[in-house]
């Protein structure tokens, strides 16, 4: 990459540390920087336009420009741009926002606690089973089950629980307590002539069989997103989370939820527990609770679990955990008003209704010679490449041909995200039926070149 001296891209390259990015690479390669945005659309410091075909980083439902959010934070800043929630303090916004979702949760989810991110919100999660816990007077009771593959964020607590080699790699992760379970992925990890019913029971008997390994008497929590994210946008079988359930169940195990990516919309329902019919006793939510334009997420808790940690803090005269920005009151009020507008605008059924179109575009490509799986639910979906079709062999060295589709598409105007060689799909709930047909049309281009890339670097089996 060209960069010239004092550019924004120098500046960016000499000071800037970016997530998920490697910095040496990145000396070479440089960021694309992306100036401004408009619906689906954004565009770059170029003057490039690209559909934002990952809403952000799941999360910009409502798009890019929403004047109600614009004018949502405006107000709020000029009448109380800050206060906090610590001993007893509170403001309107942060109220109106956890009654909202206190309302519109299902099952007695009906007290909130507010953080900044999804990872600040599972790292408050773990704290609170652990208190719960202590409250119960089972302090041997501490243990938590994640998942391969699953993802629930990048702090100490939360890293641990995210079941992804590079998020523990030279983190000396992770930390004591965290367990992690098998993946629910029934394309890669499914046996020769087994049901997804069979596999999903499979599933549930291996987590089973940790927590027999381990005592039931010392595992206190199995968390997991309804779709896996990060991890590949893995759709488990139908029969998985009510199999899982059963087993937490049986051995007075917490479910939590972490519908991080899933809420408000993403899976087709408002929330993926109710796409997967999961009753949580915890669920955590960020990314769309805003629509990304301010940083927020919630911690949302059930009667029971909110009664055991309220008599501990009595005991102990206070509850000693927070955030100074927790609840913030600008972050509140926007996401009161995005909460407002899915509303108002049935965003709900808007995506029921392009969901199909949606799902049907992606499974085109299913035929396409190294395409190995098209899996999605909602408004979410991956296309995973393979080796060979047949055997489901992945490319030898994992992730170049990924990385080269990804760079395919952004070059055809589509921002994406490569995870390994999956390329996921999460666009702005508000994609119309035309807009989707443009996506894949860009894709497709993508695709095609990639395939003779494939053929030209002698990858094809």
């Amino acid at each position: 990459m060209n960069v010239r001296p004092n550019s924004p891209a120098a500046r960016d390259i000499a000071h800037h540390l970016h997530p998920y990015t490697n910095w040496r690479r990145h000396e070479a390669d440089g960021p694309l920087i992306i100036n401004s945005g408009k619906g689906i659309y954004v565009q770059d410091d170029q003057g490039k336009e690209y559909i934002e075909g990952m809403a952000g980083l799941w999360c910009t439902s409502l798009g890019f420009g929403e004047e109600r959010l614009v004018q949502a934070a405006a107000e709020q800043m000029r009448k109380l741009p800050y206060y906090h929630a610590f001993a007893h303090k509170s403001h309107n916004p942060g109220i109106d926002l956890a009654e909202r979702l206190a309302d519109m949760t299902p099952g007695d989810l009906n007290h909130v606690f507010f953080a900044n991110s999804g990872s600040e919100a599972n790292d408050t999660v773990v704290k609170f089973v652990w208190y719960f816990n202590n409250a119960l007077g089972r302090p041997e009771k501490k243990k938590i089950i994640s998942r391969i593959k699953g993802y629930h964020g990048v702090t100490v607590a939360s890293a641990s629980m995210t079941g992804l080699p590079n998020n523990h790699r030279d983190f000396d992760l992770p930390i004591a307590n965290i367990l992690h379970t098998e993946c629910p992925h029934y394309y890669r990890f499914g046996q020769e002539g087994e049901t997804e019913d069979a596999f999903a029971t499979r599933m549930a008997d291996a987590l089973e069989a940790k927590i027999l390994e381990e005592g039931p008497e010392t595992v206190a929590a199995f968390i997991g997103e309804p779709v896996m994210g990060a991890g590949g946008v893995i759709v488990p079988p139908r029969t998985y989370w009510k199999k899982i359930q059963a087993v937490c169940r049986k051995y007075d195990i917490l479910v939590i939820a972490d519908e991080v990516i899933c809420g408000f919309g993403r899976t087709g329902e408002m929330f993926g527990s109710q796409t997967f019919e999961i009753q949580p006793d915890i669920m955590v939510v960020a990314k769309q609770l805003s629509s990304a334009y301010l940083p927020i997420s919630a911690v949302i808790i059930s009667d029971k679990v909110y009664d055991a940690l309220a008599d501990n803090s009595a005991k102990i005269g206070t509850f000693g955990h927070g955030y100074t920005y927790s609840g913030h009151p600008v972050a509140a009020a926007v996401a009161v008003e995005t909460l407002k507008i899915y509303e108002e605008r049935d965003i709900l059924s808007h995506v029921k209704a392009v969901a199909p179109l949606f799902q049907e575009g992606l499974r085109k490509f299913a035929d396409h010679p190294h395409v190995g799986e098209v899996r999605g639910v909602g408004l979410v979906g991956a296309v995973e490449l393979v080796a060979d079709k047949t055997t489901k062999a992945s490319f030898d060295p994992a992730g170049p041909v990924g990385v080269q589709l990804d760079k395919r598409a952004i070059a055809n105007g589509v921002i994406l995200r490569n995870i390994v060689d999956s390329l996921a799909f999460c666009p702005p709930l508000i994609i119309t039926d035309k807009q989707i047909k443009e996506l894949f049309d860009r894709f497709g281009k993508a695709l095609d070149e990639t395939e003779a890339w494939i053929k030209a670097e002698g990858l094809a089996v």
